[in-house]
């Protein structure tokens, strides 16, 4: 099961980042009602994926709606115009550097946001993952106007995961990818009417119509389900060392179509995200913040009253059936 969703989560990502060439051919088209398209009728297709597959669709309860909403304006429709503004102001190396901070604001806040405290591969996986897609990006300079936009990205990118985490246990991946992108067609929809009411609607050319139409069907249905399943087993600190693959797989379509010459510095940075994607996968050990190990089986067992032979049942119960493992020293 978790090597599916490590499979799954690493697709999801290598599609997101594949697409950044097809993003560039929407330059010329209205930015927030042509993220708001292409997330209403993604959130369509999987209302109707949904219905043919015969699964069920869990409707969102008051208590989410926030979280939605929240989701829609930030990780998706927030996170496209801040990197679209940023990219004025500051080189495209630059910002690429600051997104690769997202696995360390993921390993960091999602174990915080739960009380508990971050383990230590995550976050060495999400610092050699920073640390390779600055080598990838190459840096570059920027006024301040575009450090703090690259910074607001991030923060959206990581929020697309963070926020998504209570949703994601009570509705389950398809629901929260679903009902997430038809807030995003919503609200996209209304603000970029009134943010310009005469040309917002323009009907794409042909050049726009496909790059829609990918980044609704595989960038968006398909890449965020992929995306949110894989969160909902591996939690959002260890998946988010996958974001690190996004540049990499960026960075093999720009080779691939001729866009960008290849350096030597490339190699490097393709094997720190590579180390910091593996060494982020691992698994909580024995000992490590949030494990259970034996000894506190060992304390709970020695103070429980219920376990004097004079007092405990006959059918037994929990601790009863630990016991033996215990005593072998299991956890």
């Amino acid at each position: 099961m978790e090597r599916r969703s490590v499979a799954v989560g690493v697709l999801g990502v290598l599609i997101v980042g594949a697409s950044v060439p097809v993003t560039g051919m929407l330059d010329g088209y209205p930015v927030i009602t042509g993220q708001a398209l292409r997330y209403a009728l993604a959130g369509a297709l999987l209302l109707v994926w949904a219905r043919l597959r015969g699964r069920p669709m869990p409707m969102p309860r008051p208590r989410d709606l926030p979280s939605l909403i929240a989701i829609a304006a930030t990780g998706m429709i927030g996170f496209q115009v801040c990197l679209l503004f940023a990219q004025r102001y500051a080189e495209p190396g630059l910002v690429a550097a600051f997104l690769g901070g997202t696995p360390l604001v993921l390993a960091l806040a999602a174990p915080l946001a739960k009380g508990k405290r971050p383990s230590w591969a995550p976050v060495a996986g999400a610092v050699l993952a920073g640390l390779g897609i600055a080598v990838l990006s190459g840096g570059g300079a920027a006024r301040w106007q575009g450090l703090v936009l690259a910074s607001l990205a991030m923060v959206c990118e990581a929020l697309f995961t963070l926020l998504a985490v209570g949703v994601l246990d009570r509705l389950g991946p398809l629901a929260t990818a679903t009902w997430s992108c038809c807030a995003a067609g919503v609200g996209g929809a209304v603000v970029g009417t009134i943010a310009d009411p005469s040309g917002a609607w323009r009907w794409p050319d042909g050049r726009e119509l496909v790059a829609l139409g990918y980044l609704t069907v595989v960038v968006t249905a398909i890449a965020f389900l992929l995306w949110y399943s894989a969160v909902s087993v591996l939690g959002a600190d260890r998946a988010g060392v996958l974001v690190g693959l996004m540049p990499v797989s960026g960075l093999a379509v720009s080779l691939l179509l001729g866009m960008q010459d290849f350096r030597f510095t490339q190699l490097i940075g393709v094997a720190l995200v590579s180390s910091g994607v593996v060494l982020g996968l691992r698994r909580r050990e024995l000992g490590e913040p949030g494990t259970f190990g034996a000894e506190v089986l060992h304390d709970v067992v020695a103070d429980d009253r219920d376990h004097h032979p004079a007092q405990r049942t006959v059918e037994g119960d929990l601790l009863d059936e630990l016991r033996p493992a215990v005593d072998r020293g299991q956890s």
